[in-house]
């Protein structure tokens, strides 16, 4: 790898998680084995061993980045969309920005290996598609948690300002209406995404 909008992009995605990893797994841990109080210390413990493993693993692994397996980088898109989707109390639409370092990740794979426009169009379409699969799920999930809640239509009232009652049926059209566009959209930006990124890459090779 020798452009360094890769190693940039790069470091930028595979940063967050090992540090992010730790603080979650330490934080968890001790909320079900340890006693309320070590909760903090041992998240902070788990939040600065992800940050030590940065600092030993991380250049190495940005180095190679482009030549690591998919299904590694298929991990870590789950592990993004599972995050996102917790941050964002179950709303899915920030959840199809990670199409755009997914299209990343894909244009510099191919570019690694010099693929023809052939064999580009193909790989973007497949990363499209998976993106696009992981969203239905957390649009699956999101959907539920939506429908189980009986504050659902109240939520709605109050944070749109709407003047009518919200029914469970508009509820629902709007859950599956949204979530066609917002897959829609999802696979349009993952494959514009992979073309685009490719050709920079291919340009200032």
């Amino acid at each position: 790898m020798n452009l360094k909008i890769e190693r940039t992009a790069y470091g930028l995605i595979l940063a967050p998680l090992a540090p992010l990893a730790g603080l979650l797994t330490a934080w968890w841990a001790a909320y079900i084995f340890l006693p309320e109080f070590w909760i903090p210390y041992v998240a902070l413990s788990g939040l600065l061993l992800g940050v030590t493993a940065d600092w030993l693993l991380l250049k190495k692994l940005v180095e190679r980045a482009s030549r690591l397996k998919t299904v590694f980088w298929a991990a870590v898109f789950l592990f993004y969309s599972t995050g996102v989707f917790g941050m964002f109390m179950g709303v899915p639409i920030f959840n199809a920005l990670l199409a755009l370092p997914a299209g990343f990740v894909t244009a510099s794979k191919l570019a690694e290996q010099k693929a023809n426009p052939v064999s580009v169009r193909r790989a973007s379409g497949r990363t499209a598609w998976f993106t696009s699969g992981i969203l239905l799920l957390v649009c699956g999930a999101s959907a539920f948690v939506a429908l189980a809640s009986s504050s659902t239509a109240s939520d709605l009232q109050g944070m749109l300002g709407l003047g009518f009652e919200v029914t469970r049926g508009m509820i629902t059209g709007l859950i599956v209406l949204g979530g066609l566009a917002l897959l829609g959209f999802n696979w349009i930006l993952t494959f514009l995404s992979s073309r685009l990124a490719y050709r920079l890459l291919q340009r200032y090779a």
